[in-house]
């Protein structure tokens, strides 16, 4: 969208393409539909999830986020916190080296840079206002799995799958994975890289 002549063709995953809405803030938006408990609400305090983090344990926050399958939304109640179930077993496509691995980095820096991209959520949409109703021109294939929280929101598989999307990116190719959540990348990794490779080197 914003260097088209940089860009020959692109494969997103999870997340899809959500055009700039010029009347409200992403905060706004997000705290209208599913209110202050959403996660994303959660994050904008600075410090207050960075602490929340450390009291329930780093390992263990990672475990709760990286597993989560489910098509509800994902929510921190501001009266109890996290609340990760600590006896829940790892997916096969998780292992224990794996989540020591994203502790240990986690560790070394912290969860603020990542929280920051929640943080700025607002800023972006107002450093953004000259592409509002810009399209995403380049051949572009979206691979969402069916379980996935974001897929599952108001709104979204209907502009998904009713023209919204293509209005936006017109040349546009949709996948849908069966029983996968939003880690889609960890989740179905051999089938992924197929994905990519298969569509990029088209161009």
């Amino acid at each position: 969208m914003f260097r088209p002549d940089r860009v020959k063709a692109l494969v997103a995953l999870s997340v899809a393409f959500q055009p700039r809405d010029p009347s409200k803030k992403p905060t706004e938006r997000l705290q209208a539909a599913f209110g202050d408990n959403y996660y994303i609400i959660r994050f904008q305090e600075p410090g207050k999830m960075e602490a929340e983090i450390a009291r329930v344990g780093a390992e263990t926050v990672l475990k709760e986020f990286l597993t989560y399958h489910s098509a509800a939304p994902f929510m921190i109640p501001k009266d109890k916190g996290l609340t990760p179930n600590g006896s829940l077993p790892l997916p096969s496509w998780l292992s224990k080296a794996d989540v020591k691995y994203y502790t240990s980095k986690y560790q070394q820096k912290g969860f603020t840079g990542p929280l920051n991209y929640y943080r700025a959520l607002d800023l972006t949409w107002e450093l953004t206002a000259p592409w509002t109703g810009a399209q995403v021109k380049v051949p572009t294939k979206f691979i969402v799995g069916d379980m996935d929280l974001t897929y599952n929101s108001p709104g979204v598989k209907d502009f998904i799958h009713n023209g919204g999307f293509k209005k936006f990116v017109p040349n546009l190719e949709v996948v849908v994975m069966k029983g996968v959540g939003h880690f889609i990348n960890e989740e179905k990794a051999r089938d992924i890289s197929a994905h990519i490779y298969s569509f990029i080197k088209k161009f």
